[in-house]
């Protein structure tokens, strides 16, 4: 009697497993194939602005996302953006402008819960952006007549990205995250960037 009940246990649970098995990767696949478009806010970080002081300062922009899931792991993209808000460094009379800038990325996206996504990427940017000095003959702002004019003297270079998506509404998600935009090797300034906004999958 017990071999004829767990015989008939096993027949009713096995389609149910193959279900189960069959509907967990279709949620796994959900993403593979699919584009997505982004716009996110982004506050631009400048760091190491300076020859001695090494100051910080930060401006806003936005950022348009383009990309694609090449797999269920791996994805590639392009952004491109600006600022709206220059970057007013402390103590002097310098501020500093992002025109426009532009990325390429690829990265590794992975599932912490079924809502939800951590993703890693790294690429090459192009930024062209401007430092306004006013008053440069001031002893306060000698460290950063260099930075005058054309900001990066590097326009290229490479950066990443570290975030976290989070589904708000169907193929609709919540973005945060922050990486580095680009090095200027003239300088050593930092350009930093973090953002946050909604990007949708289709």
């Amino acid at each position: 009697m017990n071999k004829v009940l767990r015989t008939s246990a096993a027949l009713i649970l096995m389609p149910a497993c193959l279900l189960f098995s069959q509907t967990a990767l279709a949620q796994e696949s959900l993403r593979e194939d699919k584009h997505y478009v982004g716009l996110l806010v982004t506050a631009f970080n400048h760091r190491s602005i300076g020859t001695v002081s090494k100051e910080s300062a930060t401006g806003t922009g936005g950022t348009l996302i383009a990309g694609s899931h090449l797999s269920e792991l791996f994805h590639a993209e392009f952004r491109a953006g600006g600022g709206y808000r220059d970057a007013e460094v402390p103590g002097s009379d310098l501020s500093l402008s992002i025109d426009y800038f532009a990325s390429w990325y690829i990265g590794l996206h992975y599932p912490i819960t079924n809502y939800a996504n951590v993703y890693g990427q790294a690429g090459f940017s192009f930024l062209h952006g401007t430092g306004k000095l006013d008053h440069p003959e001031e002893k306060r702002n000698a460290q950063f007549r260099d930075l005058a004019g054309d900001f990066p003297d590097s326009n290229f270079g490479v950066g990443w990205i570290i975030g976290l998506d989070v589904e708000v509404l169907n193929d609709t998600f919540l973005v945060f995250e922050g990486g580095k935009l680009l090095k200027d090797t003239g300088t050593d300034a930092n350009i930093f960037q973090f953002s946050t906004g909604l990007k949708y999958e289709f």
